[in-house]
Formats: C-alpha cells, sequence, structure tokens
C-alpha cells in the first residue's frame, strides 16, 4: 500500500486519554493510515480537538461520523462501558473496527461484537497492543525457533505502584462491573502478550484479590469502596505440558516492574522492563544457553518494527502505530491480518480466560480452559 492511499479513520475519544495519546500520533505519523476525522460527545470539544489535531472533520455523535461516507474505519478509545454501543454502531453503519482493550464489558459484549463483524464481513482489531511490540513479536519468534528448546516453565510477573489515592475523574475504575481494573486490563495485556509468546493455557487455578478495598480521592478529600482486584495470581500449564506461573500486582509503593522468563531444556529467555502500554524502548530481551556464563542481550531486529523512527520516538504511539500498519494493509489488500495480531475473536478467547481465572478464584477450583 502507498503513502497516496491511506486508510481514512475518524477517531472517537480525541478528547479522553489514550486516543491523544496514542492513537493519534500514531494515525499522524504511519503511512499507511491517516486521521481523518475526530469525534466526541459534543460537537464544540469534537472541534477543539479537530483544531488541535490539524483535522477538517470534526463530529459531536459517532453516528454522525459513521454518516461520514469517507470514513472508512473507526477506533473507539473511549471508557470501557461505551465500547460496545460505539462498535456496534460502527460495525451497522459498515466501517471496519479498531477498538481499546476491553472490547466490552463482559464477554457476551464480546462475543456479539465478534458475531457482527462476521455477519458485515468487516476487519476488527482490538487494543491489546503488545501483540504489535517488537520485543515481544521478536521473543515469539525465538521460541519457534527452539531457542529455548522444548519450553519446560514460564514466570511472569508485573508489579506496579500506585493504588492508593487517584483523583476523581479516575475512581470510577473501583467498580468491577464497569470492567476496566486490574484484571481486566494490567494484568490482560501483559497475560495475552504472555500467550502470545509461549501458546495458551489449557488449565489454571488461580487467586483474584481486592488487598486495598478504598481508594482516597486526592481532589475531593473522599474514600471510596472498590471492588477492582487489585492482585491477580494464576499457575496452569501450556499445550505442551509446561507450567507457568503469572503474577500482577499494583500496590502503593516500589512496584518492581516487569519481568517474563521462559526456561526451557537447551537454554532460557527473559524479557525485562517494559509492562506497561507505551514503553516498548524499555523491552529487554535477554537469553542464554547451557555454556553460556550470563544471560547476553538480543537486540530486536529491525525486520519487526514497522512503524517510522519518529513514530518509534513516541511511546505512547509505537505498539498502537504498529497495530494500525497491519491493519490498514489487510483492509486496503483484502489479505489475512498479520498472525497473532488480535481481532474481535482473539478478544472473545481473551474474555472467556479471564472468565476462566475469576471462576477458578471464586470457586477454589481448577478449570480448564477453552482455546476455540
Amino acid at each position: 500500500m502507498t503513502q497516496s492511499n491511506p486508510l481514512r479513520v475518524g477517531l472517537i475519544g480525541a478528547a479522553g486519554r489514550w486516543g491523544p495519546r496514542a492513537h493519534v500520533p500514531a494515525l499522524k505519523g504511519v503511512p499507511e493510515a491517516e486521521l481523518y476525522a475526530v469525534c466526541t460527545a459534543h460537537a464544540d470539544t469534537a472541534q477543539a480537538a479537530a483544531d488541535k489535531f490539524g483535522v477538517t472533520r470534526a463530529y459531536g455523535s459517532d453516528k454522525a461520523l459513521n454518516a461520514d461516507a469517507r470514513v472508512e474505519a473507526v477506533a473507539v478509545a473511549v471508557r470501557v462501558p461505551a465500547h460496545y454501543e460505539l462498535c456496534k454502531n460502527g460495525l451497522e453503519a459498515g466501517k471496519h473496527v479498531f477498538c481499546e482493550w476491553p472490547l466490552g464489558g463482559n464477554t457476551k459484549d464480546a462475543e456479539e461484537l465478534a458475531a457482527l463483524a462476521r455477519q458485515k464481513n468487516l476487519r476488527t482489531m482490538v487494543g491489546l497492543q503488545r501483540r504489535g511490540s517488537p520485543a515481544y513479536l521478536y521473543m515469539r519468534e525465538l521460541i519457534q525457533q527452539g531457542y529455548v528448546g522444548e519450553v519446560l516453565a514460564v514466570n511472569m510477573m508485573l508489579m506496579n505502584s500506585g493504588v492508593l489515592t487517584r483523583t476523581s475523574d479516575r475512581t470510577w475504575q473501583r467498580d468491577v462491573t464497569l470492567g476496566a481494573n486490574t484484571l481486566t486490563i494490567t494484568f490482560a495485556h501483559v497475560f495475552d502478550a504472555m500467550c502470545m509468546v509461549v501458546g495458551e493455557l489449557t488449565e489454571l487455578s488461580a487467586l483474584v484479590s481486592t488487598q486495598v478495598p478504598q481508594w482516597f480521592e486526592s481532589d475531593t478529600k473522599k474514600y471510596v469502596d472498590v471492588t477492582s482486584p487489585d492482585n491477580i495470581v494464576v499457575q496452569g500449564r501450556l499445550e505442551n505440558g509446561a507450567v507457568v506461573n503469572a503474577y500482577c500486582g499494583v500496590h502503593p509503593y516500589h512496584g518492581s516492574g516487569h519481568r517474563l522468563e521462559i526456561y526451557g531444556r537447551d537454554g532460557a529467555l527473559a524479557m525485562i522492563g517494559g509492562g506497561e502500554g507505551g514503553e516498548e524502548r524499555s523491552r529487554k530481551v535477554v537469553g542464554g544457553h547451557k555454556d553460556d556464563k550470563v544471560l547476553q542481550e538480543l537486540p530486536v531486529p529491525e525486520r519487526f518494527k514497522w512503524v517510522p523512527e519518529a513514530v518509534r520516538n513516541n511511546s505512547p504511539a509505537y505498539d498502537v502505530g504498529q497495530m494500525w500498519v497491519k491493519f490498514a494493509e489487510a483492509i486496503r489488500t483484502g489479505s489475512d491480518i498479520e498472525p497473532g495480531l488480535p481481532d474481535f475473536d482473539h478478544a472473545v478467547r481473551r474474555h472467556r480466560m479471564l472468565d476462566a481465572i475469576v471462576r477458578a478464584s471464586q470457586t477454589a477450583q481448577r478449570q480448564k480452559v477453552e482455546l476455540v
């Protein structure tokens, strides 16, 4: 696909947080797509966003955006409770849809959206953007090529900081029923990336816990009750029988960050750092074989880096831009989306995995995992 025919994208959520930080610079930075229109909940804020980002088309509702025949794809980058309706409206209007993760507030929402996309024969992508990360893509290739031999054990940890205090505009995430919390977002992103590298779990046990039952709102000076989990511990087996330990927690202070370790018969492979979105440049891949004295850094080859240098230098846009490159190429050429990149059907699989984790925790019983 040439620069003269970029995919025309309408961004829903142009006045939010992640959309302006990640999708805007990604869409303005890759030649395969362009930020063609912006949409917010009000005409005045939409126009303000259009002026800010240098876009000529601004819409105060998603239905107005969807009525624009020149818009080929929509990006849904708003709070999770609105994902279902906005994606549904876009698909029914015949638009290809890139939706931020989670796809819906629950698995039923995700299943309905995936079925609608198949019915309409439209392309979809869900924002599990670690699957566009050059570092994770390189790790997957190394495992597939046998760098560690038979995988025996996998250990993944992400320890974050900062759960006690938030501003009131962010405390809506305290409600587990709204679908945006440590389990569905922080954990799901790194867990999904781990699965991309080593494969899916077939069975698991889990502990999902809320260790901090109240948050303090720094602007209102009030404490609010929390039902969303902040610690997730999962143990299980991969299809080849390898054991997995995955632990993600958000704690008050001094989180130690991210580490993914893979141990095999012939060696070891690890990723250190870069557990959050927008941290591609912090990810370091290291590995070693039996006779190596220490683990050596393994530089990520250029062939995994699909975005221009300017996008690579804008951390939040890096992985998201990688996703847009392949999504736009698939739409333009009619080819399959790059293997491993997540469409809505993949989102359903990941939602079901999270359901199994919650069941395992609630029942204290090991769960079999659906791989379809």
